[in-house]
Parts: C-alpha cells; sequence; structure tokens
C-alpha cells in the first residue's frame, strides 16, 4: 500500500460479516500463495531419540535432575513457555474457527493453520522429554493447570481485531522461537525451533497481507483495529500460572522485551502496512493513527529505560563475575 488516498470507507457501512465475505478472494488468494511456498516437514526429524531413556515412575527409569539438560536456565524459562502457549491450540482452533468460519476459503485456511501449527507443540514436547531438558513432572502439571483455566482471547471485538491482534502475534511467536533457540545452548535445540520459526512466519506474512487488504477496504475500521491490539497487546500465554516472573527472565535474557517488541515486531508490521501515513481516513480513522502514533512514541521511550537498566544490571553482573575470579552471567 502507498502512502497515496485510500477511498474513504464510513465504518457504518461495514459489518463484520460484510468484512469477511469482502475479504474471501483474498483469503483464498493468500491461501493458494502459502500452500506454494510453505514446505512439509517431520517433527520426528529433529528429535534426538538417542538420548532418550526411561523416567521414574512405572517404567522405573532415572528421575530428572538439572545437571541432566544441555539447555541454559533462561532457555528453559522460555521452551516451557512456548510450550504451554503452544498447548493452547484447541482454544486458538475454536477462537478462529468461530469468528473466520469453517467454509470456504476462511475455512480451509483455519483447518491448514491448526495443522501446521499442531507439529509445533509435538516437536518441542517431544524435544524436551528425550533431551531431558526441563523437569518432566513440573512441566505436565503446568500444563494441566494453564489448559484447565482455558483460554479467551482480549480481541474478540470483531473479526477484524483478531486479523490484526495475530499479524502482530505470529510475527511475536516467531522472534521468541527464533530468539529462544540461540540463547538455548544446544545446536538440537536451536535447529529444531529455526524451524518452527519458519512457520511462524509464512502465518505471520499470511494475517499481514490480509491486514493490508483490509486497510483498501476500510480503512477506518482497519485503522481502529490495530490501534486496539497494538496499545493492549498481549502474549496468548499471559494466562500460564507463573508468567510475569517467566516473562521477567525471559526478558532480561534478551528471548523476548520491551526493545525487541517495539524493534521486531511492532514496527515491521507497521512499516508494511504504512500505517501511519495512510491520509484520506474519516475522522475516526485519524484519531486512531494519531494515537497509534503516541503510543508507539511512549512505548521506545519505555524501551529505551529497559535497554538502560539492563545495560547497568549486566555491568554490575560483570564486575562482581570479575570480582570472584569468574566469567560474567
Amino acid at each position: 500500500m502507498s502512502s497515496t488516498a485510500v477511498p474513504h470507507t464510513s465504518t457504518s457501512e461495514w459489518t463484520d460479516r460484510q468484512l469477511l465475505y469482502a475479504l474471501e478472494e483474498v483469503v483464498e488468494k493468500e491461501l493458494n500463495r502459502h500452500l506454494s511456498v510453505a514446505k512439509d516437514w517431520m517433527p520426528h526429524q529433529y528429535v534426538p531419540w538417542s538420548e532418550g531413556r526411561d523416567f521414574d515412575g512405572p517404567l522405573e527409569g532415572a528421575a530428572w535432575a538439572p545437571e541432566q539438560s544441555k539447555v541454559t536456565a533462561v532457555g528453559r524459562t522460555a521452551l516451557v513457555v512456548n510450550l504451554l502457549t503452544e498447548d493452547n491450540l484447541p482454544s486458538y482452533h475454536h477462537e478462529i474457527a468461530s469468528l473466520f468460519g469453517r467454509d470456504g476459503a476462511w475455512g480451509n485456511w483455519v483447518h491448514r493453520w491448526t495443522a501446521e501449527e499442531g507439529r509445533h507443540g509435538i516437536v518441542m514436547r517431544d524435544y524436551l522429554l528425550t533431551s531431558r531438558a526441563v523437569d518432566p513432572d513440573e512441566l505436565e502439571r503446568l500444563r494441566m493447570a494453564h489448559m484447565s483455566e482455558g483460554f479467551e482471547s482480549d480481541n474478540q471485538h470483531s473479526m477484524l481485531h483478531s486479523v490484526a491482534y495475530v499479524a502482530f502475534q505470529e510475527l511475536a511467536t516467531r522472534v521468541s522461537h527464533r530468539n529462544t533457540g540461540h540463547q538455548s545452548g544446544d545446536p538440537v535445540c536451536d535447529r529444531m525451533l529455526a524451524r518452527i520459526a519458519t512457520d511462524e512466519n509464512l502465518h505471520m506474512i499470511f494475517y499481514r497481507n490480509l491486514l493490508r487488504a483490509a486497510f483498501e477496504i476500510a480503512p477506518d475500521l482497519t485503522m481502529r483495529a490495530v490501534r486496539d491490539v497494538v496499545t493492549n497487546f498481549r502474549m496468548p500465554g499471559h494466562g500460564m500460572p507463573g508468567f510475569e516472573r517467566a516473562a521477567a527472565r525471559i526478558a532480561l535474557g534478551g528471548v523476548y522485551n520491551l526493545r525487541i517488541h517495539h524493534d521486531d515486531v511492532i514496527q515491521p508490521v507497521l512499516r508494511f502496512l504504512k500505517a501511519l501515513q495512510i491520509d484520506g481516513l474519516g475522522p475516526e480513522g485519524l484519531r486512531a493513527q494519531e494515537e497509534l502514533g503516541t503510543y508507539l512514541n511512549g512505548l521506545d521511550d519505555q524501551a529505551r529505560k529497559f535497554d538502560e537498566r539492563l545495560e547497568a544490571r549486566q555491568a554490575r553482573l560483570a564486575a562482581r563475575a570479575e570480582e570472584a575470579g569468574r566469567p560474567a552471567a
């Protein structure tokens, strides 16, 4: 989309159902494009099965111990959060199937997306258990607690809010998986998460392109949805037990934090959409655009303050390590 004026469409002229139908051809086009570039892959090929052995319990194997893990501490935290997020796939499918429908191109995409996402939980759990990367008992207790609570989307306003949310969330998930692999300390883990991240990137492209088409059809409504999603963004795993503590460790470990969120997730999607350059908007769209710009400036300030605190923390840790005669953490 260029920065030239787009045809103005009053928000009163579009219902959610009408937009769903209006975007159907775009969904079909994007689904066909996705299928032409997506590559099938086998989760079992990314798991080090030869490292597997029985756990304690009915099979009387060896209990898990932290020293058995090849993965760094921040890697373990991020892997558990990422897997618990993937575990809620049934709820995510219900959410998008309810909003997008199960018929036609929308339904075909919903089912294809769900099938591809299913691989992620499979390969991650197989890797974690086979390599003894994390405590399997704690992992299962957290899974039960998280899924027993269920999942309710923050973006039930409309189909358009859901499209806007996943355009950003899929990229956030890709970045989180990729950085987790880099910080894991295990090349096998890094390769596995890189494969998952490739899927997430393709999913992001699908939704991002759909969102661009929505801007062309209903710019005011779409701008409001983007404003709502960006200013209230939360990762889908926010309701899991201990999420705040885990998120803090992940942020300090360089997996996902305010700077990464601003620079590597929010800004790339908005630049692609040229969301802050679109003109020809009505009063509601203009107000949403202005509020979005104001929020981004504040988010950048928050990220800068986080960077400063992180740098100061790392300097303190380095000084302490030097005094103790050991490498900094």
